[in-house]
């Protein structure tokens, strides 16, 4: 598939800003919340890269204004759950930050934004696992990898937040993140091994809806030129670039976090601000540039026709 720059940046940061508003919610919901203004700074924080990944969605869209009949098929389409819960998070975010201001209890209203957050990523996930025509995203490891990604992302954006307030989460913080970025590592690693061994296999029958094992014999090319559907539907990667993207990814979103929490983890008294902000930054990278391999490396099955 082709990359499109506005779903990758959206995936990204939504992610990221809902993962820090699940961490966010669930110290409110354990009455565990630091001090109101870093609480709000973090609500803030994550209201951003929401909203900013929210609208940069709508770039990729024909109709951009028609945005608003996406909401209508919630029945039926996860784009549109995810787009109904998506806003339905900003109630609790708002009912929060307003328990924080006035002082009242934020448990309930920490527990229904952590909640809200969680399905908005599964739906995230779901639109695209639910795509029959892309095996590579039909990998049962699609809907756990988009979730661990928000919340590792998420997370760190938070502590990085309460260290630079002068709260910082403690050593059990980062060991919890190393262990999130070396369950990441292994993660991507393995999907990406049955993506180079064919084990999500497609024959050229299931372009046409046929059983796999029906032999199919093209006769002739459909077009001679490339056109909308080998440009969109089957970007092709070689693979050394692959392989070479992947490498940056896994340094990015799993190796350097690791290494900078290390620290954190084993001394005390360790200023932990720089080393969560620098993790952060550096996982939102790695996680930008897997995200662009999951649209480049997905093969349409349509492609099977040239």
């Amino acid at each position: 598939m082709h990359p499109a720059f506005s779903v990758i940046f959206f995936t990204t940061f939504s992610g990221a800003g809902y993962g820090l508003w699940l961490w966010l919610g669930l110290l409110a919901a354990g009455n565990a919340l630091p001090a109101r203004l870093p609480s709000l700074f973090a609500l803030a924080l994550g209201f951003v890269c929401v909203s900013a990944g929210l609208l940069s969605s709508t770039l990729h869209l024909g109709q951009p204004q028609r945005a608003w009949r996406a909401f209508s098929q919630w029945r039926s389409s996860w784009l549109s759950r995810e787009g109904v819960v998506a806003v339905l998070c900003f109630l609790p975010m708002l009912w929060l930050a307003a328990a924080l201001w006035f002082g009242h209890d934020p448990r309930w209203a920490g527990a229904l934004l952590s909640l809200l957050s969680l399905l908005t990523v599964a739906c995230t996930a779901m639109i695209y696992a639910s795509l029959k025509p892309i095996p590579a995203w039909r990998h049962p490891l699609v809907l756990p990898v988009y979730l661990l990604f928000a919340l590792f992302t998420g997370g760190l954006l938070l502590a990085a937040l309460l260290s630079l307030s002068g709260a910082p989460p403690g050593n059990l913080a980062g060991f919890a993140a190393m262990l999130a970025a070396f369950l990441l590592w292994r993660l991507k690693r393995h999907g990406w091994r049955a993506i180079d061994r064919g084990d999500l296999p497609v024959a050229r029958a299931s372009a046409l809806g046929l059983p796999a094992d029906r032999s199919i014999k093209v006769f002739e090319r459909p077009h001679t030129e490339a056109n909308y559907l080998t440009r969109e539907m089957g970007f092709v990667l070689a693979r050394k670039h692959a392989g070479k993207l992947r490498g940056i990814a896994l340094l990015l979103f799993a190796l350097v976090p690791a290494l900078c929490l290390l620290p954190v983890w084993l001394l005390v008294h360790i200023d932990a601000t720089p080393w969560f902000l620098v993790a952060a930054l550096s996982a939102l990278a790695g996680t930008l540039v897997e995200r662009w391999l999951f649209f480049a490396e997905a093969k349409h099955v349509v492609t099977l026709y040239y």
